[in-house]
């Protein structure tokens, strides 16, 4: 049976551990003074992997909030992931030399390609392509903006360039607590024939065991933020029941 791994989510901005709701910069919560603890929190609960976003980062497109990012992948053996801010190659090369094991592109692979696969050539499954949609087109730039390319077609493209992890985000869906847009993750999984994890709306166990139920058609795991915040998910629980 296909890998299906629970990602906890960590977003980052000012320092402190936020989440937003549906990307809206003026609709935060705080979470929690320190990031780093936050992830250490989610490594003693039995994760193997964290995902980290760098939120000013994302809206100011370079790094900002990486010191955390990398204090966390330096201290802790889980496997942490990062997106937001990365636009350079030097972004890329900086993360990977400092400990972190996958480097997500956004914005970038939308309007800059060429890079994208650049990248994917030198780092090959260091780099997982994010895929951010708003009724099933790409947003970009902190999801600020929408541009005119869907996220099947940019998948396809990428899984071209040698992409084999997708990070699909249903906008409307994230931070509602409403449930994935299995259909779309689904989709993107078969059209590509690559690894999707899902990110956006997980909101209970019951979510996760129904995205789990696609592992073997490559929905490869699942980011889980807002739920484990506000305790709708136990995390030591996924992890056991879910986690593989």
């Amino acid at each position: 049976m296909s890998e299906f791994k629970i990602y906890p989510a960590i977003d980052i901005r000012g320092g402190k551990c936020v989440r937003l709701l549906q990307g809206d910069y003026d609709k935060e919560t705080v979470y929690g003074d320190s990031p780093v603890d936050m992830a250490a929190r989610f490594e003693k609960a039995g994760a193997s992997w964290i995902h980290m976003v760098d939120l000013d980062g994302a809206k100011e497109k370079k790094r900002v909030n990486d010191e955390f990012v990398v204090k966390a992948a330096k201290e802790l053996s889980a496997n942490v992931q990062v997106g937001g801010g990365i636009r350079t190659a030097e972004d890329v090369a900086y993360y990977l030399e400092n400990g972190v094991e996958r480097v997500i592109l956004g914005s970038v692979a939308v309007q800059h390609p060429d890079f994208a696969k650049e990248m994917l050539a030198k780092y090959k499954e260091k780099i997982a392509i994010g895929l951010d949609a708003r009724d099933g087109y790409v947003a970009v730039n902190g999801w600020l903006e929408t541009s005119e390319v869907t996220a099947v077609a940019l998948g396809q493209k990428m899984a071209e360039y040698g992409a084999e992890t997708f990070i699909f985000t249903d906008i409307a869906k994230d931070g509602m607590l409403s449930g994935p847009n299995v259909e779309a993750i689904a989709e993107l999984a078969k059209a590509t024939g690559k690894k999707v994890i899902a990110s956006g709306g997980v909101s209970d166990l019951d979510d996760l065991k129904e995205l789990a139920n696609y592992r073997n058609e490559g929905v490869a795991g699942a980011i889980v933020g807002k739920a484990i915040y506000t305790d709708k998910v136990d995390l030591k629980q996924v992890l056991t029941e879910v986690d593989q």
